[in-house]
């Protein structure tokens, strides 16, 4: 029997509210549902962490989760206690390089039970695969000059094997889907060098999968889709910067961002793939308990589906909708239900389904 060994980091805010109910539903999935085991380990690494310590993990932190098979995260960030550029750069996305996480697969999808924003949303399914590895995410820049003479450079990285295998994978995920329908977001009328090349690039992997329709479509323009047409969408793949602001737009359509999923996927499995909702930390709302579990329930779903238990995965997912149509649901998707109420319901009927 296969056990897996899951890094389990809280983090900040509602994320500590929220990630027991994800590390319940493996739990569920694995004693009830299947032949395979989790093992758990906490970490404490956070802004708390970083206010006693100096830093978001210990130095060696990379190493210790090197020997994990997954990382299971909540979020990360507290503003008023530390910088968000200093919490995110010094766990999250130090995380996501040094594992070599280049894919970031987000899911967009009308849910059962919950009421989208759109007058006429049409039953939309999208995976939006954004790469996580370089890009407008690029730490090389800079400032300098003083007063009104101070300018900032920020430069964006592209190259040919992180654009390839980004572009590359997103290609292999649409073959597995009905439509075999790809979509590349670009900008190549505003950005004259990297949006030209990613282009480029997309073309030359796409004479390869002649079966998939594929097109490009500047990012304005299929922002403007997501919203009036998300229903004619099957898989995006965006640069790192695009995919991100597609996703949370995404997440808005589905009805809130406290329900959106992700995966930071390390394909070659070298390294440990991380899971973790889109929502973050949402100090606005920490110890209230009314933090919505279904960002993180769905990011076990996710992580299920990246060991091979898609059929298990997608009776959590079930699970989820079936409890957000019976009505439990949380303040921000317009339910009067706390955090354990949800949580609690989803994996009472994820204990009661049937493979």
């Amino acid at each position: 029997m296969a056990t897996y060994d899951i890094a389990v980091i809280p983090g900040d805010g509602i994320g500590k509210e929220v990630m027991d109910y994800g590390v319940k539903a493996l739990q569920i999935g694995a004693e009830i549902h299947g032949g395979f085991s989790f093992e758990f380990q906490q970490f404490p690494w956070s802004c708390e962490y970083y206010q006693q310590h100096g830093k978001m993990m210990p130095s060696n932190g990379i190493e210790i989760l090197n020997g994990f098979n997954a990382i299971f995260l909540g979020a990360v960030g507290l503003p008023a206690l530390v910088p968000d550029h200093i919490s995110l750069w010094g766990l999250l996305i130090e995380i996501r390089r040094e594992m070599r996480q280049y894919i970031n697969l987000r899911p967009v999808k009308q849910m059962r039970g919950v009421q989208s924003p759109l007058a006429s949303p049409k039953d939309f399914d999208i995976v939006v695969v954004r790469e996580n590895s370089e890009g407008e995410y690029s730490p090389i820049g800079g400032r300098m000059g003083h007063n009104e003479n101070e300018i900032a450079i920020q430069n964006a990285v592209f190259t040919r094997k992180g654009v390839d295998r980004a572009v590359r994978y997103a290609f292999e995920l649409a073959v597995k889907r009905d439509k075999k329908f790809l979509t590349s977001a670009t900008k190549s009328n505003g950005i004259i060098h990297s949006m030209p090349f990613w282009d480029e690039v997309f073309h030359q992997v796409g004479q390869e999968y002649n079966h998939i329709i594929q097109q490009s479509t500047h990012i304005d323009a299929l922002c403007a889709f997501f919203v009036t047409k998300p229903h004619t969408l099957d898989v995006v793949v965006a640069s790192n910067l695009f995919g991100d602001i597609l996703t949370d737009l995404g997440a808005a359509i589905m009805g809130s961002i406290g329900i959106a999923p992700s995966a930071n996927i390390n394909p070659e499995k070298k390294y440990p793939s991380m899971f973790e909702p889109v929502h973050g930390s949402a100090p606005d709302i920490y110890g209230k308990g009314i933090a919505n579990p279904i960002g993180q329930i769905w990011s076990a779903k996710m992580m299920l589906d990246f060991f091979g238990y898609e059929e298990i995965g997608h009776l959590l997912l079930e699970a989820i909708e079936d409890t957000l149509e019976q009505g439990i649901a949380t303040p921000d998707l317009k339910g009067t239900s706390s955090t354990s109420e949800v949580g609690e319901a989803i994996l009472g009927t994820f204990k009661k389904k049937q493979k």
